[in-house]
Order: C-alpha cells, then sequence, then structure tokens
C-alpha cells in the first residue's frame, strides 16, 4: 500500500462516498424544524396554513427525492465514466453538490423549501454517480492483493458521513431550528476539498490504456500508485485484458443484458444488489427507537443511542476492509446475509413478545447489534466490490450501470412501501426480509465464486466456465500477446459465445 494509493482512496471516499451517508441521515434529525419551515414559508405566501396532507406530500418528496436522485445518476455512470474517465467523471459530479449544497443552506434566508426538494434530487443525482464511480476507479487503481480493501472504502465513509449527520443532527449541536440549515450546506465542503485535490493524482491505469490506447499515460499512473519504476508485469496483465475483449468493444447496457458470455456476472450482481437494499436494513434502523425505549431508554436519549448505533456500524465497516482480503469476499458475503437472516427472524420472535416476556426486549437490541454487523461486514460492501471484479474493462461501466439502478430502485421502492408493511404486518415484516436474506444466502453460496487475490482475467474464465463459453486455455492466454504471431486468429476464441 502506497502513499499515494492511500490518499487517491481516502480523498476518493471522502470527497464522495461521505456525502452519499451524510444525505441519507441528515435530515433525520432536523425533519420537524424543516416540516415547521414548510408550513410557515406556505403561510405567508397565502395566507392560511398548510393542509397536513400536502405538508405529508412535501416531506415525502424531500425524502424520496434522495433516491429517485440516485437512479438517474446511476443511469449517467456509462457514459460519463467512458467519455471523462473515472477520475474526471468524480470532478464533474462536485458540481451538483456545491450547488445544492447553497441552495439547501440559503433556502431558510430566501423563504423557499421548493430548492430543497430541487436540492435533494440534485445529491441524489451526485450520490447515485458517487456510489458507482468510486467503487470502480478504486478498484482499477489497485493491485490485486488490495482491491477488497480499497473496494470497500467507499461504504467505510458512506458509514463515517451517516455517523458524522448523526452526530451534528443532535440538538445540541445543529439539529435545531437555528442549525438546520447549515447542517445542510455542510455537504459542499467535502466535494470542494476534492475539486481541488483529486486533480493531482493520476487517473486509472486500466482506463488510460484500454479505452484511450496511452500506455505511456498508463504506464506513468501505476508507477505514481505502486511507488515503483517496473510496472512491466501488471501492464502486461492489462495488455492481455485490452486483448482479449478487443471484439466484444465497449457494451452497452441492453448488449450487457443479452450477451451469453456475461448471463451469469449479470445475473449476481442484480441479485446481490437487491438482496442488500431489500434485506431489512431500512426496517432495522426504523424499528431501532422503539426496540430502545421498550427496553427502558428515554426519549430524550433514543438520539445518542442512535448515534452509538452509528458508530457500530462504522466499527464493523472497518473490520471489513481489515479483514476482506485474509477471509475472502465470498465468506463475508455469506457470514453477512446468515447474521441478517437470523437476527430478522429472531427480531420478529422478540418484537411479538417483548409485551409478555421481560427480557425479549433486551434479545432484540441484541438482534439489532447483530443485524448491523452482519450488514456492515458483508451485505452493505462487498457487492460493488464484485462488480468491478466480475466484470472486464469494456463491460464494467454498464454492469456498475445496471447495478446502481437496481440498487437505487430497491432503496426507492422500500422508502415507498415499507410503512404499508409495517401498518399491515407489524413485526412479521421481518420475515420477509429474512426470506430475501436467505435466497440471496444460497444464490450466493451456489454460484458466486471466490475472487480474492486473482487478476481480472483470471475471475473472467471461471465465470466463463459457468455461461459455459469457449474461453482459451490458461496457459496460452497468459503468453505476451505481444509475441504471438496472428494474435487475430487466438484473440477470437476469448469471447466464442452466442449474442
Amino acid at each position: 500500500m502506497t502513499l499515494t494509493l492511500v490518499l487517491v482512496s481516502l480523498i476518493s471516499g471522502f470527497g464522495s462516498s461521505f456525502q452519499y451517508g451524510y444525505n441519507v441521515s441528515v435530515i433525520n434529525s432536523p425533519a420537524p424544524y424543516m416540516q415547521d419551515f414548510y408550513s410557515k414559508t406556505y403561510f405567508k405566501r397565502h395566507g392560511v396554513p398548510m393542509d397536513s396532507s400536502f405538508q405529508t406530500l412535501l416531506w415525502s418528496l424531500t425524502v424520496s427525492m434522495f433516491p429517485l436522485g440516485g437512479f438517474f445518476g446511476s443511469l449517467m455512470v456509462w457514459p460519463l465514466v467512458n467519455n471523462c474517465g473515472r477520475k474526471g467523471t468524480l470532478l464533474i459530479n462536485n458540481l451538483f453538490s456545491i450547488v445544492a449544497a447553497l441552495l439547501m443552506g440559503t433556502s431558510e434566508l430566501a423563504k423557499t423549501f421548493e430548492v430543497i426538494i430541487f436540492s435533494r434530487l440534485l445529491m441524489g443525482i451526485y450520490a447515485g454517480l458517487a456510489s458507482n464511480v468510486v467503487p470502480m476507479f478504486l478498484g482499477e487503481a489497485s493491485p490485486k492483493n488490495l482491491r477488497g480493501a480499497t473496494g470497500i472504502v467507499p461504504q467505510l465513509f458512506i458509514t463515517v458521513g451517516i455517523l458524522v449527520a448523526q452526530i451534528l443532527g443532535l440538538d445540541v449541536i445543529l439539529g435545531n431550528a437555528k442549525g438546520w440549515p447549515v447542517l445542510l450546506g455542510l455537504t459542499g465542503i467535502p466535494s470542494l476539498i476534492q475539486l481541488l485535490t483529486l486533480p493531482f493524482f493520476p487517473e486509472s491505469p486500466r482506463y488510460l490504456l484500454i479505452q484511450k490506447g496511452n500506455e505511456e499515460q498508463a504506464r506513468q499512473a501505476l508507477q505514481k500508485l505502486r511507488g515503483c519504476d517496473d510496472v512491466d508485469d501488471e501492464l502486461e496483465e492489462i495488455s492481455q485484458e485490452d486483448w482479449s475483449e478487443k471484439e466484444e468493444g465497449h457494451l452497452a447496457t441492453l448488449i450487457l443484458c443479452t450477451f451469453r458470455g456475461l448471463r451469469w456476472q449479470l445475473a449476481s450482481i442484480i441479485v446481490m444488489m437487491m438482496g442488500q437494499q431489500l434485506s431489512g436494513v431500512n426496517a432495522v434502523f426504523y424499528y431501532a427507537d422503539r426496540i430502545f425505549q421498550s427496553a427502558g431508554v428515554e426519549s430524550k436519549n433514543v438520539q445518542y443511542v442512535t448515534v452509538s448505533i452509528g458508530a457500530s456500524n462504522v466499527v464493523m465497516t472497518l473490520l471489513a476492509v481489515l479483514i476482506v482480503e485474509s477471509l475472502g469476499r465470498r465468506i463475508l458475503l455469506l457470514a453477512g446475509f446468515g447474521l441478517c437472516s437470523v437476527s430478522c427472524a429472531v427480531l420478529t420472535l422478540a418484537l411479538n413478545l417483548q409485551t409478555t416476556v421481560s427480557w425479549m426486549s433486551h434479545l432484540s437490541i441484541v438482534c439489532v447489534v447483530v443485524y448491523i454487523t452482519g450488514h456492515a461486514i458483508g451485505a452493505s460492501p462487498v457487492p460493488f466490490v464484485m462488480i468491478t471484479e466480475m466484470f472486464l474493462q469494456s463491460s464494467r461501466p454498464a454492469a456498475f450501470m445496471v447495478g446502481g439502478a437496481v440498487h437505487w430502485l430497491c432503496n426507492f421502492t422500500v422508502g415507498l412501501v415499507f410503512l404499508y408493511m409495517e401498518a399491515g404486518l407489524g413485526p412479521y415484516s421481518f420475515l420477509i426480509f429474512c426470506a430475501i436474506c436467505v435466497t440471496t444466502l444460497v444464490y450466493i453460496f451456489f454460484i458466486v465464486p471466490e475472487t480474492k487475490n486473482k487478476t481480472f482475467m483470471e475471475i473472467h474464465r471461471i465465470m466463463g466456465r459457468k455461461n459455459k463459453v469457449g474461453i482459451q486455455e490458461d496457459e496460452e492466454l497468459e503468453a505476451d500477446v505481444h509475441a504471438i504471431p496472428g494474435g487475430q486468429e487466438w484473440k477470437k476464441d476469448i469471447f466464442s459465445s452466442d449474442l
């Protein structure tokens, strides 16, 4: 791990991923004060009180614009990263955040709540791009023995962003009638820092060599990222990937969805992304306050308990960064979804019995902690790592676009549907989440391979056998492509699949 790679990971994580987490959580604490601002602004304009149903609509839009924007941002991944590069896309993306921060920070002064709703859409677009581009950028910039750890760094900064928003949102800090515009406006600071610092660091070497065809710039980028001059072996490995996918070209999303040679990769990222968002994480946080209150925590202290949950989320994600290269991606995925499924099942029982059995409320707290642990070490961070590793350069942007769209659509769906589920099923909602976790776990156990410490081409060959497509023998593929006469003839075998 070189200093340059560490700084690239920290700047990308703090400048982009941090804001995803921050804006997920930032409006929770000041919600009553923001809604009061909506009502007062409406009254000053029209001279009549705002109807409660209209206020509910406005607040629902304020909340839902973020995941909806995330979906739109995901759809922008493929064209932007192919035309502007990974680093270039992150730099352009900062404009969304800075504009949104200025609008939200001055909304009370301007006496307009509409800009808050619009800014939430902008921040959603920002988060949709950041959540896909940062893991792609870091995965391509990292050596194979660190790819998993750096791939989880974005998720670590997401949890840090959630925690910071929870801390700053405390009543005694900024979560009050005077402080909430500042709380919303602070989101522009990380973007400004990234905009000023990231240009001094290299672009993804794979993007430079494979997509731009500039070997010298790719060599220079690798030398900076690896801290040494001898990068010939890694350049050759990237060149082999380049040769292997010449006939494939840059896959558009529609072609990706119909390409037989990538069908199991595509199915895997869809299943993992759906499992990640439909596994009940939002429901657990929704129930957390009442679970702690039933265990005897006073209402005024619940916000501090929420902060402690956020802190444990950070610690567990940091643990995932430290152990992913030793235990592997597959183990963390299985352990994560396994813990989530058991927690959801036991939590259903505990919530139903806590009024009759006194110690069940304490069991509920244990379930919450175990669930957060499972989600933090596997279900949340690892699927994005797998998208980077299961696809080659030409199909990776389209794969992130599909995975990101599924991620945000499921996020939006849960936010839209869960309150109705909770009203109709109560604690039994967690049985549905348990079934989703178990289904995802079974799929991963039978289909998803271990990718730890493997090159992209090695992973591609493993998935090629699952897809039942012809892939050249390992010995030939490892040969120096530049030394083989008639390279076009052997290259045709690599993607000999039906479209």
